[in-house]
């Protein structure tokens, strides 16, 4: 059964991760809620599922044309060293408050989308 949960989530991450809006939305409340996995691990297994989930929905966005690479060197950098440091201040702190982080940032993430909708639409009109 637990598998079958396992699989599910990563269906569901994948669709989401080809979508450019990241499957760890899905996989670690998966993991940490229905799966008993602990937030640590959660987010670490989130780290490697992505790897393949990122190249495939990449390789299928650069086919399409999606891809706009000006400036791309100047997000990857800084994003590579901060997630960096931001692993290693991970590591001291308690599962529970990156549970509560990470669920305050989905919060966050769904309040700014729904607004940014909102305004898009309104200028689209």
């Amino acid at each position: 059964m637990k598998y079958l949960l396992y699989a599910v989530a990563g269906l569901f991450s994948g669709v989401i991760g080809g979508m450019g809006m990241g499957g760890g939305t899905i996989l670690i409340p998966a993991l940490t809620l229905f799966g008993g996995v602990s937030q640590h691990t959660a987010q670490a297994v989130n780290l490697v599922a992505f790897i393949p989930m990122a190249a495939v929905a990449l390789f299928f966005h650069i086919k399409n044309k999606l891809v706009d690479t000006d400036g791309l060197l100047y997000m990857i950098l800084p994003g590579a060293a901060f997630s960096a440091c931001y692993a290693y201040i991970a590591s001291f702190v308690s599962g529970e408050t990156l549970g509560r982080v990470f669920g305050g940032f989905l919060i966050l993430l769904s309040v700014l989308q729904f607004f940014t909708d909102k305004l898009v639409k309104k200028r689209v009109k």
